[in-house]
């Protein structure tokens, strides 16, 4: 079965999902993610390279995506250096998506259905991108690492 036009993201309340739906305007997807930038090698000093994100990506109602906001709350080493407290890295991140999840009009959180989609920021990918191989289709989420697939029901693995 090929990947189809319009691929189904479920809500998932307290999950990896519990970021989406719809607003005034659309759709939205958002999360909090750590990537490390395209082409990166894990080697040494690799906690400087793996960075925190909060992301939000906004599609028209059809699914056609619009734009992103994307933020870099710090590295993997500074959320080490300072884990807990509302300055760490993660509360940083947490704050900021709330902060972009507030200013969308009407919010519901709810499944969503989108069209893939890519951008790079900070030689980081994002998007949810699709492949084919073997008779098997399939769509990521990058850089959280959401797989979906057939059924194509909204759900996804990691």
């Amino acid at each position: 079965m090929a990947v189809p036009e319009v691929i189904p993201i479920a809500y998932e309340p307290h999950g990896r999902t519990e970021a989406i739906g719809f607003y005034e305007d659309g759709q939205f997807m958002g999360s909090v993610t750590y990537a490390f930038p395209k082409g990166f090698e894990l080697d040494t000093g690799w906690e400087e390279h793996k960075r925190l994100y909060a992301v939000l990506h906004t599609f028209d109602p059809d699914g056609r995506y619009r734009d992103s906001e994307i933020w870099c709350a710090g590295t993997w080493a500074e959320q080490q250096r300072a884990p807990q407290g509302g300055d760490s890295p993660l509360a940083r991140a947490r704050a900021r998506l709330a902060t972009l999840l507030r200013s969308l009009p009407r919010r519901t959180y709810t499944d969503i259905a989108i069209r893939p989609f890519q951008l790079t920021f900070e030689g980081v990918l994002f998007g949810l991108v699709t492949d084919e191989a073997d008779e098997e289709a399939w769509a990521e989420l990058h850089p959280d690492h959401l797989g979906f697939g057939e059924p194509w029901d909204g759900s996804y693995d990691t």
